[in-house]
């Protein structure tokens, strides 16, 4: 059975602690590969490695260091099919969906590639007599990233793109459930002509992240995955003085207004609620029909939920694949069964689907739930999965107002025609992204990705502006180049004369 190892330094480095962790294909539910895990002596190796590799690193030229990402950028469009079927063979999402995702995570390496732009600093001029005043931004030193399964090649590119190209080194702690897309994304980087030690990768579990929390030459860390743990990672992180963003958990909602186009808006519920298996944190998983729409648009969803094919994902007519692991599967589908006990009603219930020749598969078919009580664990909880939640509200004030009062922040979302209500809705909704008939408003690369409330934990967002301003610290230079009269001793307080 393969072994997947650690990347330190450049190289493929073999696990040492005799531990391990099962790697699945989902669509078969077979392990058909092995991740070692990291001990604190690996963890501090490859932290030792990014330090001393930030001496140089850290001080080369602009130049330097976006040649070397335009090469990247170069190799991974060349590679992406072959990343991508690292990403189905792991995770388990479509084809499709896995090309998809690498294309938004280079969309940050073409960010990366213009940092020159990012860091040109700021210059005032003769702010007193001959004083000149600079703001330049430098990097940090190591830095880490630790990435969730749903997004295996996307969420580490949009850490250590960036950070490399602000001048950090980065070492990168993986999902163990799907490891090999970033691993070869570190190959790929070294061909590119990153020198050694400026991207390294630790596979392992608690221990590694652990470790990367309290190593004292970790400056930063980068965290995307559930609410529980994004709470941890900052509060460790933060008790070892180090920088956090922490992005978190979501349940985000999909408010329908009665003027808007609802088989549009069906057609948007269904992608978003269901693609990728619902595994995404930006999936709509409730929709707010507004009004008397409800009904007409629950059977419209229901209709087309019932035509999706659902299979493995590398077949190329298979929309939506299995779920990472049986565990999650099998979590996910209790939350349609409790539904129905807590009052909801079950309208396509995915439960007992299964696929013919995968019977051992994760696979898991979609549900709807309607008039779904806000009391039920299905619409207070987190379900990560394809169960798509409907709720009725009689108003806009009513809808806003329930959307509001979710512990959840992450992302949103309005359809309708109306202008006037959709600037309303933009304005007032407490949440860190908006769409506006958009379903998952998630940022380009130049803008900032990050929500409110309990979906992030830390100041700053990840990528764009926000990215370059976490992976940067700030200084202000203050000159003077007196002339030979300015000679002479004066002790009173600098004016700005």
């Amino acid at each position: 059975m393969k072994t997947l190892t650690h990347w330190i330094d450049g190289k493929p480095v073999e696990g040492l602690s005799g531990r391990h962790g099962a790697v699945y294909n989902p669509a078969t539910g077979a392990q058909e590969k092995q991740v070692a895990f990291a001990t604190v002596d690996e963890v501090d190796a490859a932290v030792a490695s990014a330090k001393a590799a930030f001496e140089s690193w850290g001080t080369s030229s602009l130049a330097r260091r976006t040649a070397v990402l335009f090469k990247y950028r170069e190799l991974l469009d060349a590679h992406r099919d072959e990343i991508a079927a690292l990403i189905t063979a792991e995770h388990g999402k479509v084809h499709s969906d896995a090309l998809g995702e690498v294309a938004r995570g280079m969309e940050i390496v073409e960010l990366a590639c213009g940092i020159s732009v990012q860091l040109k600093g700021e210059l005032s001029t003769q702010v007193s007599t001959r004083v000149d005043v600079a703001s330049i931004r430098q990097p940090l030193g190591v830095v880490a990233g630790i990435t969730p399964f749903n997004f295996p090649a996307m969420v580490p590119m949009w850490m250590f793109p960036l950070a490399i190209a602000c001048g950090n080194t980065f070492v990168l702690k993986p999902s163990e459930k799907d490891p090999s897309a970033s691993f070869r994304l570190a190959e790929l980087a070294s061909e590119a002509g990153l020198p050694d030690g400026v991207l390294n990768i630790v596979q392992g579990d608690k221990v590694a992240v652990d470790r990367l929390l309290e190593h004292p030459d970790i400056e930063a860390v980068s965290f995307v995955g559930s609410t529980p743990i994004a709470k941890y990672i900052q509060l460790k992180g933060v008790e070892h003085g180090k920088r956090v963003q922490a992005l978190g958990g979501a349940k985000n909602h999909m408010l329908v207004l009665p003027d808007a186009d609802l088989d549009f808006a069906a057609d948007q519920a269904i992608n978003a609620a269901y693609g990728s298996a619902g595994e995404r944190c930006m999936a709509v998983s409730v929709v707010v029909a507004v009004g008397d729409t409800g009904d007409e648009l629950v059977g419209k969803i229901a209709e087309r939920a019932r035509n999706l094919t659902i299979g493995p994902g590398d077949d190329p007519s298979s929309e939506m694949g299995p779920l990472i692991t049986r565990e999650h599967r099998d979590k996910v589908a209790s939350y349609v069964t409790s539904a129905a006990e807590q009052g909801a009603v079950v309208v396509v219930d995915g439960t007992g689907h299964s696929v013919e020749g995968h019977e051992d598969g994760f696979f898991l078919g979609v549900s709807l739930l309607d008039k779904v009580p806000l009391t039920a664990d299905a619409y207070r909880d987190e379900i990560f999965g394809p169960v798509l939640v409907v709720v009725r509200a009689e108003s806009y004030d009513e809808a806003i107002k329930l959307i509001n009062d979710s512990r959840w922040g992450n992302g949103t979302a309005i359809f309708t025609r109306d202008g006037g209500a959709a600037r309303r809705f933009q304005l007032e909704v407490k949440a860190g992204m908006v769409g506006v008939n958009v379903p998952i408003p998630v940022p380009v690369g130049y803008h900032s990705f990050g929500g409110w409330k309990d979906s992030l934990f830390g100041d700053l967002h990840v990528y764009g502006n926000d990215g370059v301003a976490f992976y940067t610290q700030g200084k202000v230079i203050t000159t003077r180049w007196p002339d030979p009269a300015d000679a002479g001793i004066n002790l009173g307080f600098p004016s700005h004369s």
